[in-house]
């Protein structure tokens, strides 16, 4: 049942779907599945007064439409208080289900192959910068507005206060940066597999041109926190590399706690 007033073009849209909320993930947006007769769709509604908008995601899914599988945009929305986006559905189970657990191996060589397919867009006319220096000045702002939640960082993390860590941030910068088209947020519930193979990617937001290190340093991190650090190694050479650049992961998972 539809739990809130929608502006009256949305409302058409989405009349006759039965809706249930998702708390999977740890997105600003409110998140609705909503259940049709023929189709299933996806609404997010975010608050204007977020400090990330809709609109960063929108313009990335209309961007990557013929590139990749990734939800199509019904529709894109405004009122006096929040954005509304509604996407179709990109069906399958995430990574991150622990139906999976029987096939760890293949899961790890489809997220390496899923990687792999992200980073192979061609960066040329690209126009999301996620490179260091904007992704600095963005740590920097977060910290400087007290919009970092500090409850949320990592466990070796815990206590420090985000004024003394994103000092680590200019300190630790890497000397150079292995630029790719990357997701942003590589955790495993972004990504949907379909009959034991990728069928696609959601939660966009954050995509633009980076480090590689970008998406493995937190496709590391969901590995080891569902599945196990046992498994990370066999994701690494699906991937193609032959040695881990182990400062470039912990500075990239430094980076995310900002965000």
């Amino acid at each position: 049942m539809q739990e809130i007033a929608l502006p009256a073009d949305l409302s058409q849209l989405t009349n006759g779907y039965t809706w249930q909320r998702i708390t999977l993930g740890l997105s600003q947006s409110r998140t609705y599945l909503l259940t049709g007769a023929s189709s299933n769709l996806y609404l997010k509604i975010q608050s204007l007064t977020e400090v990330e908008s809709l609109l960063s995601e929108k313009e990335r899914l209309v961007w990557l439409r013929g590139k990749l599988p990734v939800p199509e945009v019904v529709y894109f929305g405004q009122d006096d208080v929040n954005e509304y986006m509604l996407i179709t559905e990109i069906e399958g189970v995430n990574a991150s289900d622990k139906s999976y657990e029987w096939m760890l191996p293949q899961l790890m060589q489809q997220l390496a192959y899923g990687l792999r397919a992200i980073h192979q867009i061609p960066v040329d006319g690209c126009p999301f910068d996620q490179r260091l220096d904007a992704k600095i000045a963005e740590a920097q702002s977060r910290v400087d507005n007290k919009l970092v939640d500090e409850d949320d960082f990592d466990q070796l993390r815990q206590g420090i206060k985000a004024e003394d860590l994103v000092g680590d941030l200019l300190r630790h910068r890497p000397q150079t940066e292995d630029l790719v088209f990357t997701h942003g947020d590589y955790c495993l519930p972004n990504i949907i597999l379909r009959d034991g193979k990728v069928h696609g990617f959601i939660d966009w937001g954050r995509a633009g041109v980076a480090d590689r290190y970008q998406d493995l340093a937190l496709a590391i991190r969901s590995i080891e926190y569902n599945f196990g650090n046992e498994h990370v190694q066999t994701f690494i050479h699906a991937y193609g590399l032959t040695e881990l650049d182990e400062a470039k992961v912990h500075y990239y998972q430094l980076m995310d706690e900002f965000f």
